[in-house]
Order: C-alpha cells, then structure tokens, then sequence
C-alpha cells in the first residue's frame, strides 16, 4: 500500500474539478467558492487534461466524474492510485450503472462518492461535499493492494476455522470502509462465523457492494432483512435507507431485525444501533469497528466490551480515517488494534471452539 501525508491543519484544501460538463464545473465551482476552508485552483475536462493539471498544480483532492469522453473516471482512477496515489472523491449518477461504478471506485480507493442530484446542485449538496473534500484532503491515504485473482477467493486462503464456538460478528464502517470490508472478508474461510456489518453508504449503492462482495468472496453474501436467522458460512449488509439493522436472540438463533427510526450519529444504518442491540449476549459476539470519520459505534463497542465481548479496532495506520476507531479506542471499547491483513486471523481464533471455548446457549 502507498501512503499520503495529510492536508496541513490550518491550510485551505485545494481541489481540481474534473468533469466534461462546463455547466457542472461551474456549478461546483461557484458552490465551493462559499466554503472558507476550500480552495479550487484548477479545472479539466477530461483524464489527460486533468493527468497535466495534476502534475502542474498538485491539488489536495480531485473530484471526478465517472462518465467522461476519452477515459472513463474508473479507468482514470485506477491508474491515479497506481502511479501517483491521491485523495479522490467521485461524483455518479443515481442510476444502476453509476451505482456499481461508486461501488467500485470505492473498492479502488476513491475516499468517498457522492450523488450527483436530479434537482441540481443546491446549498445542502454543496455543504455536504464541501464536508467530504475537507474529510479527503486530512484523509490518511491508504492504496488497497490489487489482488492477482479477480475471481472468488479460495476458501481458508489465509485465516482458519476449525470448529465455530458460536459467536457472531458485528462489523461497523464509514469513510473507507468498503476497500477495508473486503481486505477482511476476502481472508476470511467460506465456513466463517456469521457476519452483520453496518457500512454508512446510500441504500442505493448496497445491491451492487453486495453483489462485487458475491462474485469476489469465499461466503455467501446478502442484504440482512427482518426475521432472518444468522447463519455460518453468510455475511450480512445492513441495507439502510431509513432503517438500522438490529439483533435479537431468540433460544438457540440470533435473529435480524430492521428498525424504522431517526438516523442515530447522522446515520442509517448506524453501527452503535447495531452493536448495542446486542449487549445482552455480548459474550456470544466479536465487535469490528473499521475506519470512519465521527464516533458512531464508540458507545455501542465500549458496552459491549464491558458485557463480555471480544472487540478488535482497525488501527491509525491502515485507517483512511482514524475516526471511529479512535473514538472507541479513547473509550476502552477496543480489546485490540489490528492492520487489515491481521483481522480475519483473530476473528477465527475468537471464533474457534479450540482456541476459544465456551459454552454456547446454555
């Protein structure tokens, strides 16, 4: 992986606009222009204007486009990351193609994506990627190394399990979350313990993580939905929208549950709603929190911690952002700190009969 030093405190973040659209370049430049902390100091309308603008102005933060003449903004992306690795944020469409173009530029190591509104690019859009070009340019870049098979990885590539005492895994992430899920879950075995993760992402992108993680994982991958029972070998995505995923133990069965409700932490679905529905069987669960920006889920991991759970943290230097973590980190919530490539191994071993007995539904 390659690394990027962060924005300097203090300093403005200097953002290049990359986009075919004179209209939309303008607009983004006008809106940004309102923003004290953020700088625009150059404009490109396509990947090879944009290639010498990079060289010539050396910005903090792209945004990109992910349809463009010439090379798509996917294309583009990937060779950024691979020859001069840099904070991204992506603007896509709200249609099917631009959902699993977002999925996949995240994978790639694009900090964030927005949505590009229907309606125009209003105060509250502007605002909120103002928010997240900031986020990406204090960002700590981490580049995901590319992996020599694109196909579905061989079960027990790396970590093993032998007999699953049966615990479950609850997993919460925000900004860089979706490379991180699949550093973990691509080295987990196919026969892994149950995993519930809350991703903060528009419920319009879930369909397509959930089928990139499908065609590229050893175990099977859904969308969690109301009264299903966890099962080994399944990893489960919280689906959002205006829901929180929740558990629920029912005698020998742990039990999906989606709650209506108002967003908790400035989120659905919220990783503290997830990981505190489970704090009255916490002995019975392992909590992950991956990178994010805020705290959401640092409440949730320290009472579980205190209830009995085994809880890992991603730690600073394989964070995007060391938000969350730290947060949980700062609170005690955190059992231990992990690299990425080190968390599928401890998971097993939490989750082995023979490393870690105990004794389950009694």
């Amino acid at each position: 992986m390659s690394e990027r030093p962060n924005l300097e405190v203090g300093a403005k973040c200097r953002v290049l606009l990359v986009d075919d659209s004179p209209a939309i370049r303008q607009m983004l430049r006008l809106g940004l222009a309102k923003h004290p902390h953020i700088e625009v100091v150059g404009e490109a309308e396509d990947a090879y204007v944009a290639r010498e603008r990079i060289k010539q102005l050396n910005p903090d933060v792209i945004t990109l486009d992910v349809e463009m003449p010439r090379m798509n903004g996917l294309d583009f992306l990937e060779r950024i990351m691979r020859l001069r690795p840099m904070p991204v944020v992506m603007l896509s469409s709200v249609t099917n193609q631009g959902s699993v173009a977002a999925v996949r530029a995240l994978s790639l190591g694009a900090v964030d994506v927005q949505v590009k509104p229907s309606d125009g690019f209003d105060d509250r859009f502007m605002k909120r990627l103002a928010e997240r070009l900031l986020t990406a340019g204090t960002s700590k870049l981490r580049v995901p190394g590319r992996l020599r098979n694109t196909g579905k990885t061989t079960a027990d590539t790396t970590a093993r399990l032998n007999a699953w005492n049966g615990k479950i895994v609850l997993m919460g992430a925000s900004t860089g979350g979706v490379a991180a899920i699949e550093s973990v879950l691509r080295r987990l075995p196919s026969n892994t313990p149950p995993v519930v993760i809350a991703q903060h992402m528009p419920a319009s992108f879930l369909s397509s993580f959930v089928e990139r993680l499908s065609q590229r994982m050893a175990m099977n991958v859904q969308v969690a939905s109301d009264g299903v029972a966890l099962q080994q070998g399944t990893v489960y995505l919280a689906p959002g929208g205006m829901t929180h995923t929740t558990i629920r133990r029912d005698g020998s069965q742990f039990i999906c549950q989606e709650r209506t409700g108002p967003k908790i932490n400035g989120h659905h679905p919220s990783v503290d709603a997830l990981f505190l529905s489970a704090v009255d069987f916490a002995e019975h669960v392992i909590g992950v929190i991956l990178t994010g920006l805020g705290r959401d889920g640092a409440d949730g991991l320290t009472q579980l911690k205190c209830a009995g759970a085994q809880t890992i943290g991603q730690d600073e230097a394989s964070c995007v952002v060391y938000g969350m973590p730290r947060a949980a980190f700062e609170a005690g919530a955190v059992g231990i700190q992990l690299p990425l490539e080190r968390m599928a191994s401890k998971i097993c071993s939490f989750a082995d009969r023979g490393q870690d007995p105990i004794k389950v539904f009694e």
